[in-house]
């Protein structure tokens, strides 16, 4: 496994993610842990979840998992960089959501119960609040940091002027502020290469690619199907984006056939390849799912493959950051 700095901290994490979302919906309590388990024999020390995963109102039952696994020792909460979120919604009444002050007061104290532990790694937003002012999120943060209940604050989903935002307010109070941001980013999906990836490098936050095969799109979903597989990405949105794309991931698989390499490990060593990534979080829902995804680490892309690539998937506008991706 590599390891690399989490943004500008001195926090070491694994290069790969492992997200946790499919924990309870879809994978049973003895498969999640036992991918837990075998997440840390690879060498993988960054696991992300958020409060509201298992999609049942207020239970947590993600971070409830997670909770167990830990509480079960041999020195598994000192290994791994815990990372949750707040932000979604977690009851029927109005301020069991958002970031106010109090909600990420309390959220955090669910959140450390459900885990079985004191401390979270990386508090994450899971969302900006367009109604909350920076100085109470700030304030509300510093106290966690202050009770050793958080150590690094994260964000989720934000625009580039929102991390600007947020560095501008916590400088103002000589706080350390995010130290990451966790975007939508993949070879479909490049809108965060135009202002979102060049503000999180200039404040030194580290980006944690999420959804990096795009549904399933980007794992040899066509493959897959012809094998009698691929049932995420032959249902739904997958399945709905697959008929508007068939023609490039046809080409896509056909490229990757041609380097050699599995599909999802090509999708996954483009984003290890690219600047200001730290670690994409894979969701695998099986074992195997997980053991497939260490190939990644071991697929260098040289510059005519990553031509290639961005020949069937181009970046927005003229590629790269703002204003030179739109304008002169």
């Amino acid at each position: 496994m590599e390891y690399t700095n989490l943004g500008r901290t001195g926090l070491s994490v694994s290069r790969l993610c492992l997200g946790t979302m499919n924990f309870g919906p879809q994978t049973t309590e003895p498969d999640s842990f036992a991918i837990m388990d075998r997440a840390l024999e690879h060498g993988i020390n960054f696991f992300d979840t958020a409060n509201v995963y298992g999609w049942k109102l207020g239970e947590g039952v993600t971070e409830q998992i997670i909770g167990r696994w830990l509480a079960q020792g041999g020195g598994r909460r000192d290994k791994v960089v815990l990372a949750t979120k707040v932000y979604g919604k977690m009851g029927e009444w109005p301020n069991e959501q958002g970031l106010s002050a109090r909600h990420i007061i309390r959220a955090c104290e669910d959140s450390l119960r459900r885990l079985q532990t004191d401390t979270i790694d990386l508090y994450q937003m899971h969302h900006v609040s367009r109604s909350t002012p920076w100085e109470e999120i700030w304030q509300a943060m510093e106290t966690l940091v202050a009770q050793g209940k958080v150590l690094y604050v994260g964000s989720s989903n934000f625009a580039g002027w929102h991390i600007a935002q947020a560095q501008a307010a916590a400088g103002r109070r000589n706080f350390l502020g995010l130290v990451s941001e966790q975007s939508i980013y993949n070879l479909m999906t490049r809108h965060v290469e135009l202002e979102v990836i060049p503000a999180a490098q200039h404040y030194g936050l580290g980006i944690i690619p999420w959804s990096p095969l795009h549904g399933g799109l980007l794992s040899g979903v066509i493959r897959k199907m012809a094998e009698g597989g691929a049932a995420r990405g032959a249902t739904g949105r997958s399945a709905d984006a697959l008929a508007e794309h068939r023609t490039t991931i046809e080409a896509y698989e056909k490229l990757c056939a041609d380097l050699g390499h599995d599909p999802a490990d090509v999708a996954l060593a483009w984003l290890l390849s690219r600047p200001g990534v730290t670690a994409p979080i894979v969701g695998p829902r099986t074992m195997d799912q997980l053991d497939r995804n260490l190939g990644a680490l071991s697929v260098t892309l040289d510059e005519q493959a990553l031509e290639k690539l961005d020949e069937l998937f181009p970046p927005v506008g003229n590629g790269g950051p703002g204003p030179e991706a739109w304008a002169w």
